[in-house]
């Protein structure tokens, strides 16, 4: 069973941008399929980072997800939306690490809103009109020792 982490960037900066910005590094950078849709890029870093990652816009966005203080919801007309994928076998603290310094990457470059949730279903990290806020401080970024990598702990 795979274990999907999704962040979404709110905005419309272009695919290309955001996956620049997240992989400094071209050889780990997401880039289109040959032949396959346009502005979709994926990279598979399983062998090197513990996942793979799709790069995709949107419209319409809708996020709910469980946070400390209950359901949130959020919505965005446009967006972009990194999916880092890890599969069962993967070496959980090394993927996190690579995807929270993507996250991290991303976030100090850039001025929009975010959200990083797990699963679809626990909200993690988010960045609305500026304000960073980690969720599920205690649990999650603790036992998982990623607490340090992004903002305060």
């Amino acid at each position: 069973m795979a274990i999907e982490y999704r962040f979404t960037i709110a905005g419309s900066t272009p695919v290309a941008e955001i996956a620049q910005r997240a992989f400094p590094y071209p050889a780990d950078r997401p880039v289109e399929y040959p032949g396959g849709k346009p502005g979709l890029l994926f990279a598979d870093l399983r062998e090197t980072a513990g996942f793979s990652v799709t790069i995709r816009a949107g419209e319409n966005g809708y996020l709910q997800a469980e946070s400390d203080d209950g359901m949130w919801e959020w919505e965005s007309s446009i967006y972009v939306r990194m999916t880092f994928r890890l599969t069962n076998g993967a070496d959980v603290d090394r993927a996190l690490s690579a995807m929270l310094t993507a996250v991290q990457r991303t976030v100090k470059s850039g001025h929009e809103d975010v959200v990083l949730d797990l699963n679809g279903n626990w909200l993690l990290l988010t960045r609305i009109d500026g304000v960073l806020a980690k969720h599920k401080l205690a649990d999650w970024w603790n036992l998982h020792q990623v607490a340090g990598l992004i903002g305060p702990t």
